[in-house]
């Protein structure tokens, strides 16, 4: 289970609302939500997966080629 807190300054609860769902956001829990509302079979699970980590590979080498030039 995910533990996320935020620091309320001067009774400010609207800005640390903002911090706890830009931490959970970072965190990908409200995907993970998402995703567990309806059962998902291994097969489509399993490309899903791959699709996301070759959406990452992707992004990462993008931005080793953007920094190398």
């Amino acid at each position: 289970m995910l533990v996320v807190s935020v620091v309320v300054v001067n009774g400010n609860v609207d800005q640390a609302l903002r911090n706890v769902k830009k931490k959970m956001q970072k965190e990908g829990v409200f995907r993970e939500m998402k995703l567990g509302r309806h059962y998902e079979k291994p097969s489509v699970k399993k490309k899903r997966k791959q699709e996301e980590s070759e959406r990452r590979m992707r992004k990462l080498k993008k931005k080793m080629d953007d920094e190398s030039c």
